[in-house]
């Protein structure tokens, strides 16, 4: 399918969602798996980042074909192994919860664009056994553990971020079913406690690891996937602005070294977004295009101290969060709210007929 026509903005330079969509494809192998870039490895997190911003560029058949070589190798209890290269496993020490969650928010994205139910009819299956899978590593408390090893035992701690990741895919999960007429109150059981942990429980996480805080994301995740919004929102992202954003550069990846990335700089527009503060997500997105090679990629990150491109690797999630990105501050396409807003049906569990009544919801620090 052609791209679809830009609307002119001065967001991204000409010629933006044509060329990034362009570098996705140039690195998507045969069987349609979309490695970090050519010669290293898939994991499946990464691989529907990048799935979603071929979406975005209408390109639905190489999208599809993104979402069919996961429900191919898709493990039985409904779980992906860490890694994948070459048509084989390449990390078989864990399987992650919020890698193994976000199928349902790509499946759910593809959907928003295309409008096709027969795309979510057949992958109705994959999601739902990944889904299970994941909340069968929920505990009483409401967070959920961050792995499995290698022999399906679960590895006992939880991250901020992947928690909140995990958070904004059950939100997908709960949109699918629904559409589909399907009823899964677990799931909205499971989405609410998650929700309540990530807000009021901060002792659940990082219990047998040195804490996670330095990284931006455990900063920016819990607003960009909706566990925190409004006032609640605006004051998290506050609190530890100057940790984390270099005026004229972007996102730090961790508050102690001085490197900025793509992908992070991104996923903070879209917060900022989410908590109404689109002024600042608009400069920074805006300097992040200085890192756009000529074949359409963008580089990982950039350390100032040294004036250095680092690392030399144009990896396909950073262009699909660049894509994500342009699509919030754009409205390209009907998917342009994902990740600044959080729709669920209205009486999912009473009615999972009620598919097409949808509350856009302006989430509070006491609600789940």
């Amino acid at each position: 399918m052609a791209i679809p026509p830009v609307k002119n903005t001065n967001l991204f330079p000409d010629g933006f969602v044509r060329d990034s969509a362009a570098y996705i494809l140039s690195q998507q192998l045969n069987d349609g798996s979309i490695p970090w870039f050519k010669g290293h490895y898939a994991d499946p997190w990464d691989h529907v980042e990048a799935a979603m911003g071929l979406a975005i560029a209408g390109e639905f058949v190489a999208a599809e074909k993104a979402y069919r070589w996961l429900a191919d190798i898709q493990l039985v209890d409904g779980s992906w192994w860490a890694a994948y290269k070459d048509g084989e496993v390449d990390n078989r020490e864990r399987r992650e919860t919020n890698f193994v969650a976000y199928v349902a928010t790509g499946i759910w994205h593809y959907f928003l664009i295309s409008g096709d139910k027969g795309f979510l009819r057949r992958y109705w299956q994959m999601v739902e056994r990944a889904i299970n899978f994941v909340l069968a590593l929920q505990t009483e408390h409401g967070e959920i553990h961050w792995a499995v090893d290698e022999a399906g035992q679960p590895k006992k701690d939880a991250l901020v971020t992947g928690c909140s990741s995990v958070y904004k895919s059950l939100e997908c999960a709960i949109n699918i079913a629904c559409e589909l007429g399907i009823a899964h109150p677990n799931w909205e059981r499971g989405r609410q406690a998650l929700g309540q942990a990530l807000r009021y429980k901060p002792e659940r996480f990082d219990r047998t690891w040195e804490s996670k805080a330095r990284f931006s994301m455990d900063w920016f995740y819990p607003v960009l996937t909706g566990a925190f919004s409004g006032d609640a929102a605006r004051a998290r992202l506050q609190q530890r602005w100057d940790e984390f954003v270099v005026a004229g550069l972007g996102c730090r990846c961790v508050n102690d070294e001085p490197w900025v990335t793509v992908a992070e700089s991104c996923e903070l527009t879209m917060a900022l977004l989410a908590a109404g503060q689109r002024s600042r997500a608009e400069i920074i997105y805006r300097g992040l295009h200085r890192w756009q090679d000529s074949d359409g990629g963008y580089w990982t990150g950039y350390v100032y101290r040294d004036e250095a491109v680092w690392p030399e690797e144009k990896t396909t999630w950073t262009v699909g969060a660049m894509l994500l990105a342009a699509d919030a501050l754009a409205d390209l396409t009907p998917a342009s709210g994902l990740f600044t807003s959080v729709r669920l049906p209205l009486n999912a569990t009473q009615d999972a007929q009620s598919i097409h009544s949808f509350d856009e919801l302006e989430l509070s620090g006491s609600q789940g």
